[in-house]
């Protein structure tokens, strides 16, 4: 599984994630400033679950019936990286194949799935 991080992720992140086996990349070392769209684009091209923690993404794909190969939406109370990092690892972990296509919202306490 792959993945494509969002500026907002923040490189910390990205690393850590990277350091554990992930297959991610981040858009702040590929092409940062780019709008959402351009976003969605490249994480469909690299067939990669795009993380995020902009909620924009979740009009691109329901108002704007823009596809996408997945989509994981981090809505946390604490938003600093460490607190990114322990969130990612633990929901990767527990549900990695439910979320190709999926858009999937994670907060510290729930996760919410949504297929197609």
């Amino acid at each position: 599984m792959k993945f494509l991080a969002d500026e907002n992720i923040g490189l910390q992140v990205v690393s850590s994630l990277h350091n554990s086996g992930f297959n991610i990349k981040s858009v702040l070392q590929i092409r940062p400033g780019i709008p959402d769209a351009q976003i969605l684009s490249l994480a469909n091209q690299e067939k990669r679950i795009l993380i995020t923690s902009d909620k924009d993404f979740g009009e691109l794909v329901y108002s704007g019936k823009l596809a996408h190969h997945g989509i994981i939406l981090l809505r946390l109370k604490k938003d600093s990286s460490q607190s990114k990092i322990k969130i990612l690892h633990q929901f990767l972990h527990q549900y990695s194949t439910k979320l190709y296509k999926a858009f999937t919202v994670v907060t510290e306490t729930t996760v919410r799935i949504r297929m197609p």
